[in-house]
């Protein structure tokens, strides 16, 4: 940020929080798009991958005497590729494209009473409160770090979980396309001291990732079955790298009873059976954010509580 604009922002917090909430309202329009389309783009990616391997494993082999004398085998036609900003917005029902004055966050949502101007097919009230979320949580960022590059740093850091979380519940992946970036990006914010120190980091993603992974392997030597995805031990990393070694154990703490009481829960009410598999991955990034702005008050608290402050 210049000079000019912090002191505005400094001078004028009102303007500072009203600009990140709207960016975070047209951001979140675009993780709704991404949290919806980057998992089907992986499995289009899959599929041409193994239509590939077949392809060359079936080419190398020696063609049955009785299939020589016949026509090539044509190929089904593919699905379109897709991508982030093609085909544009268009409503999953009827197909209709959505004019950009349809678009407008929560606004058009509200204006169309929920409803496509098309086919009035009703629109999922996820769009509006996702925008609203995003919104939300980048303007809490900004009001605890002030107009800073730590702030700019949490802010995307914040817009990446919100899609990873979004991803894990909608198909129990996180793809390491969104991970790994955060990840090294945490690592390259450490060089300049912004959460944590480089030692701090390098050890903090070493030990989130290797902690998750020896709990999984000891769960499936003493079960038989996977406890959790190993993008959890990705996401866990990345914490460690923006957060430091320091900050692997409080954001267990703060995921792991949350997650126990929703799957009781979810279980006790029929809404899943036991052995059935609960995303961690949102209880993982809503510990890690809480850790990111109140991580050191919490340990505070728990310390001066414990009477060892």
């Amino acid at each position: 940020m210049s000079s000019d604009l912090i002191h505005l922002f400094v001078q004028a917090p009102i303007l500072l929080y009203l600009s990140t909430a709207l960016v975070g309202l047209l951001v979140g329009s675009f993780l709704n798009v991404l949290s919806l389309r980057l998992p089907r783009m992986m499995e289009q990616e899959w599929h041409q991958e193994c239509v590939e391997f077949f392809a060359a494993e079936t080419s190398t082999a020696a063609p049955p005497p009785e299939a020589k004398a016949t026509e090539p085998h044509q190929a089904s036609p593919q699905e379109a590729p897709l991508g982030l900003a093609r085909p544009g917005s268009h409503c999953p029902s009827c197909g209709a494209p959505i004019k950009p004055w349809d678009n407008v966050p929560i606004l058009s949502w509200l204006l169309l009473r929920g409803r496509c101007r098309a086919c009035k097919v009703s629109i999922p009230l996820r769009y509006p409160l996702i925008e609203a979320l995003t919104a939300i949580l980048s303007v809490v960022v900004v009001w605890q770090l002030g107009p800073t590059s730590a702030a700019l740093a949490a802010v995307i850091l914040t817009w990446g979980l919100i899609a990873l979380a979004l991803i894990d519940l909608d198909t129990q992946l996180l793809p390491d396309s969104l991970t790994l970036p955060l990840l090294w990006l945490g690592l390259l914010l450490s060089l300049t001291g912004t959460f944590t120190d480089p030692a701090s980091a390098i050890l903090g993603a070493a030990s989130g990732y290797m902690l998750l992974w020896l709990v999984y392997h000891a769960f499936r030597l003493a079960t038989g079955k996977d406890g959790m995805g190993q993008g959890d031990f990705k996401l866990l990393a990345l914490f460690g790298a923006w957060l430091g070694w320091q900050a692997v154990p409080q954001v267990i703490l703060l995921s792991s009873l949350p997650g126990a009481l929703v799957g009781i829960a979810l279980i006790a009410s029929g809404r899943k059976q036991a052995g059935q598999a609960i995303p961690y991955g949102p209880f993982l990034a809503i510990a890690g954010w809480i850790s990111l702005l109140w991580g050191e008050a919490i340990t505070g608290a728990y310390l001066r509580w414990a009477g060892l402050a």
